[in-house]
């Protein structure tokens, strides 16, 4: 039904809202400004420089958690900004 309605995508994305602290820590999320997904990129707001920085490297690891936590591809790039 969720395919036939074409809602996945929205889905996904409150998925990945909702999970994001979870995941990624309470630290990273109290720095976390906003997280939105669209056509299976990831982007996310960071108000921290040096966190903004060392996530930037783990961009990789970052789309393996969720979508692994997703269950299947979902997220093919991840923009920190």
């Amino acid at each position: 039904m969720v395919d036939e309605f074409k809602l996945r995508a929205k889905l996904d994305e409150s998925r990945v809202k909702d999970n994001w602290p979870v995941l990624m820590g309470k630290t990273i999320a109290k720095y976390t400004e906003s997280v939105t997904m669209k056509e299976g990129k990831l982007y996310v707001k960071i108000n921290s420089a040096p966190l903004k920085q060392e996530l930037s490297y783990s961009r990789d690891k970052i789309k393996e958690i969720f979508n692994a936590e997703l269950g299947n591809e979902t997220i093919r790039e991840v923009f920190i900004f």
